[in-house]
């Protein structure tokens, strides 16, 4: 999570002050939406990995807190 922290620092230095706000807010948009279209596309295959895969759940928990911890970084900036 470091390493995506310091790459996110890197790239968002290279914008003036006063426009890194809006760069931080549309990025969070831009990844919402591309969860939401894997999502989208892959959603039976997410219901039959819970379904048959029960120790998937708490992986699928994982990732969703690893997006969540990645969007209030964005928009906490």
């Amino acid at each position: 999570m470091a390493e995506i922290q310091n790459l996110y620092s890197q790239f968002i230095n290279i914008f003036p002050v006063g426009i890194q706000p809006i760069v931080s807010i549309a990025m969070a948009v831009f990844l919402v939406y591309s969860v939401v279209q894997v999502v989208k596309r892959n959603f039976i295959y997410l219901i039959l990995l819970v379904i048959l895969l029960p120790a998937s759940v708490p992986i699928l928990k994982g990732v969703w807190e690893g997006i969540l911890a990645i969007i209030r970084f964005l928009l906490g900036r």
